[in-house]
């Protein structure tokens, strides 16, 4: 039976008071400018809290207080972060007492291994691709591998050997290495491999066995960093896949050894919020644990050396 035209009577709508509503945003959280030449902390307190400020507060705030209670912040970072120039900031971090352990993706050791030797990374795929070069510079196949092998060998996982080898070897620009800070730091660093997705793995010197041997044992490490994160911080910084998921595999782990990870807070940093990082980062580990889930959505050019800043402030 069809409806007839007829306007819906407001003639009785109930309405309230605005000032008795709750409501989200209001003045006392709206930002503040700021006088030219102000200090950092100056200008950071003056951003309103609100929505993405106010969320990079509450990970300042976690990070700070996970260090002063003596918990651990493990570093997550995708092979973008590296090649975006962070790395003198991480490195800062490190030597200030921000950094319990680093992870990083296959990709990740690769761009930190060339700005290290060489100064620059990141070719130009489309230019290589076509006569057949990309992925093919001799040093970063022939070093890398040999390193990895090597690591194998001694019952070292793929981090560990690669921090070794590059700190041993004292490259050019080894103050620019985020694997050469964790090794003279005493940091523990983990390198998470999916086989085929690295240019190294195009060479003849790669070995798969090498390879998955100390990359597993990296899981492992990593896995037992994770199981002392009650009360800590983790940061995905810029991975989409390998290490959400790395991470949610370790978190499972460390659950099934006992570890209740109770009060830990996550963090996913990235320009765009995808699923792997948003479930297995952000929303899942913490579910039930009295901790928090924070995303922060920008360029880790930007973001990661304005958290940084924030934390050594607020330190």
């Amino acid at each position: 039976m069809p409806f007839p035209y007829e306007e819906f009577d407001l003639s009785d709508v109930h309405t309230y008071p605005l000032a008795s509503r709750t409501s989200k945003a209001r003045i006392e959280g709206f930002a503040r400018p700021v006088a030219r030449g102000c200090s950092f902390k100056e200008w950071f307190d003056a951003l309103p809290a609100i929505l993405g400020a106010s969320d990079l507060r509450r990970v300042v705030s976690a990070v700070v207080g996970a260090r002063a209670a003596g918990g651990g912040v493990v570093w997550g970072l995708g092979a973008h972060v590296i090649k975006t120039g962070v790395s003198p900031v991480l490195i800062e971090l490190m030597r200030r007492g921000f950094v319990s352990a680093v992870a990083l993706n296959g990709a990740g050791i690769i761009h930190d291994f060339e700005i290290a030797l060489s100064g620059g990374t990141s070719e130009d795929v489309d230019e290589s691709l076509g006569p057949g070069r990309f992925g093919m510079a001799e040093e970063t196949g022939a070093l890398l591998n040999a390193a990895i092998c090597r690591g194998a060998e001694q019952g070292l996982g793929l981090g560990q050997a690669v921090a070794a080898f590059l700190s041993d070897y004292d490259p050019p620009h080894a103050d620019r290495s985020v694997a050469v800070a964790a090794h003279r730091f005493g940091i523990p660093m983990t390198v998470h491999v999916a086989m085929g997705t690295d240019v190294i793995h195009m060479h003849p010197a790669a070995s798969g066995a090498a390879i998955g041997d100390t990359s597993l044992r990296d899981f492992r490490l990593f896995t037992s960093c994770v199981a002392r994160l009650g009360g800590g911080v983790y940061l995905n910084c810029g991975s989409a896949v390998v290490l959400p998921e790395v991470f949610l595999k370790a978190v499972a782990l460390a659950r099934n050894r006992g570890a209740t990870l109770d009060g830990l807070t996550t963090v996913n940093i990235d320009f765009l919020r995808m699923y792997r990082p948003q479930t297995n980062v952000v929303t899942r580990p913490v579910a039930g644990t009295g901790g928090q889930g924070i995303s922060l959505i920008g360029h880790h050019e930007v973001l990661i050396p304005l958290l940084a800043a924030a934390i050594l402030e607020a330190e």
